[in-house]
């Protein structure tokens, strides 16, 4: 009896204290949910904005300090693809959004309650590749990666139109639509395609002859005769990566061919070299390995014109492990053998060629994986004949005839599958 007394007056003593945890547990659980409030609420931190590439391919790195999970959308005039964000502090620096490869202009802020949005404006038509959101293996926080490739018109118009069949914005890029997919088949309507790349611009002349004559200069005049005299067939769509005296990087030259989709991307040029009594036109396909000395010397030469403007970027290699990509690489390059070896035919027939004239070396602008493509070199301006006969008009008209008469044989070929 005294022992269930004391039990009694025991718990009686400990009613207090209990009713005082209780309060202080209430307190400590309105804190803790007053603080995943304001957490819930405080914006997301984003820093360590980065691009790599090109004008042809660009990847878009952005570190956040929480998940993000935008929503993306396509707007066209101008091409840009734009990504809507939970309510974000961007902590970038001013470098960091300079102009890089295909990616022009970079704008960010704040949309509505809630809400921040970044704006990526292209040089032109693009896809996205892959846009994807990570967690940091070595360290807290998420990445935004964004693969943006260049495109034709085409291609971003079918991007669009996708779009507004479903919910007119889309999220981050499912796992399982990671791979890549084969492209669109062509319209068999469509005309054969040509683009035509008037070598060298702006403060990049490329090479003197002796009389003082720029490369950047005839190699602008055939182009516009050579498209002219395409043009006038009625058989073909002809574009030109310049029509006037300007700068172009190399990989801008290759992503204008690949937003015409170019069915051939023909580059001109006229170089010089130490041997004056060298003379005679060549024509280049690209590879790893050049074909001989004088080759490698050519194309780093040209492949270093980007320097000129002080726009230099040193490009990313791009390791392909799709296999269609390898494929499409490699039919694209047996097709443009084809069409180098057929216009050396023509060329022997109206204007004189060097020993050897088909040979291959790296050239920057020739390795759209996807456009058929050579490099034609009219003549040497070292050489005084040579330079004569590239700035008379007649010459000129028949070595447009030649081209233009080897790129019908190309064309017809290409119409029944050859």
């Amino acid at each position: 009896m005294h022992f269930e007394s004391m039990r009694t007056r025991q718990a009686t003593r400990n009613l207090p204290l209990r009713g005082a945890a209780r309060s202080l547990m209430l307190a400590l659980f309105l804190a803790l949910q007053a603080a995943l409030s304001f957490a819930e609420a405080a914006p997301l931190e984003a820093r360590d904005f980065k691009m790599a590439g090109d004008a042809t391919r660009m990847r878009v790195v952005l570190n956040f300090d929480g998940e993000p999970n935008p929503q993306w959308l396509l707007l066209r005039a101008p091409h840009r693809l734009v990504l809507d964000l939970p309510e974000t502090k961007f902590l970038l620096h001013p470098d960091e959004l300079k102009a890089a490869g295909l990616v022009k202009d970079v704008r960010y802020g704040h949309l509505q309650e809630g809400k921040s949005r970044l704006i990526l404006t292209s040089k032109g038509p693009f896809t996205v590749e892959r846009l994807d959101v990570l967690k940091n293996e070595d360290g807290p926080g998420y990445r935004l990666v964004v693969d943006l490739i260049a495109a034709s018109d085409r291609q971003f118009e079918e991007a669009l139109a996708v779009q507004s069949q479903t919910t007119g914005a889309t999220v981050a890029t499912p796992k399982s639509d990671r791979l890549g997919k084969a492209p669109a088949a062509a319209d068999a309507a469509r005309p054969f395609t040509i683009v035509i790349d008037p070598g060298h611009g702006g403060i990049d002349g490329g090479a003197k002859g002796s009389s003082g004559t720029e490369e950047k200069t005839i190699t602008l005049a055939f182009a516009l005769e050579l498209k002219a005299k395409l043009a006038s067939t009625g058989k073909y769509d002809v574009h030109m990566t310049r029509q006037k005296d300007e700068f172009l990087r190399l990989d801008d030259r290759v992503r204008i061919a690949r937003q015409h989709e170019a069915d051939l991307f023909i580059s001109i040029h006229a170089d010089t070299i130490r041997l004056k009594g060298i003379r005679g036109a060549t024509v280049y396909t690209v590879s790893d390995k050049a074909s001989d000395e004088e080759a490698e010397a050519l194309a780093i030469r040209e492949n270093l014109s980007d320097q000129l403007a002080g726009m230099e970027i040193e490009g990313e290699k791009q390791e392909v492990a799709d296999i269609l990509v390898d494929l499409i690489r490699r039919e694209t390059h047996s097709f443009s053998i084809r069409f180098a070896r057929s216009l050396i035919g023509e060329l022997s027939n109206s204007v004189g060629l060097i020993n050897n004239p088909h040979r291959f070396a790296g050239f920057k602008v020739l390795k759209a994986p996807d456009v058929p493509s050579v490099l034609v070199e009219l003549g040497y301006m070292s050489n005084p004949k040579d330079e004569a006969q590239l700035r008379d008009p007649d010459w000129r008209g028949k070595a447009a005839t030649s081209i233009s008469n080897a790129i019908a044989a190309f064309a017809a070929a290409r119409s029944v599958g050859g």
